[in-house]
């Protein structure tokens, strides 16, 4: 007699999925500022568009810890925002591509004062500082946050809360 197949734990679940809400943001948001100081690469305006939903991702995981019966809804937000960052990087790296129309003003990222903007680089957006594999960071960025944010977001319809 055959003993009754125990429930698999399924691989991707909610806590998996919280799991990665907070570390795949914050691997890519340390890579990003790791390649500024110290790579010395500077960032376009677009790159540091793709930061900041990485940052509300990364607050949205942790602020899932101490608030448990918000868990799955945090999370699910935090995918989202794992998302719109993928989404900038498609449209960055078709900027990068020549498929979209980039930035049509002036933008930087340093201070206020006329001497720091006069002595700041020149960062344009449709142009590429750094690939791997002929992929651009912009790229990478989409690609992994695309991927990460759909884990997530299936990860965290499921189990538990």
């Amino acid at each position: 007699m055959l003993a009754p197949a125990r429930p698999r734990s399924p691989l991707l679940d909610l806590r998996t999925a919280h799991g990665l809400a907070l570390l795949v943001p914050a691997a890519l948001l340390a890579g990003a500022i790791g390649s500024q100081l110290i790579g010395g690469l500077v960032p376009c305006e677009m790159c540091i568009w793709q930061r900041w939903p990485h940052a509300i991702a990364i607050a949205l995981a942790l602020l899932a810890i101490p608030l448990a019966r918000l868990r799955r809804p945090l999370v699910l937000l935090a995918g989202l925002a794992i998302a719109v960052s993928g989404g900038i990087g498609v449209y960055h790296a078709g900027v990068e591509l020549g498929w979209f129309e980039g930035l049509t003003r002036c933008a930087s990222n340093s201070g206020g004062t006329l001497a720091e903007l006069v002595s700041a680089p020149v960062v344009r957006c449709d142009s590429v500082q750094w690939s791997l594999l002929g992929i651009s960071m912009a790229g990478w960025n989409a690609i992994l946050s695309l991927a990460a944010a759909g884990l997530v977001l299936v990860g965290g319809m499921k189990g538990r809360a």
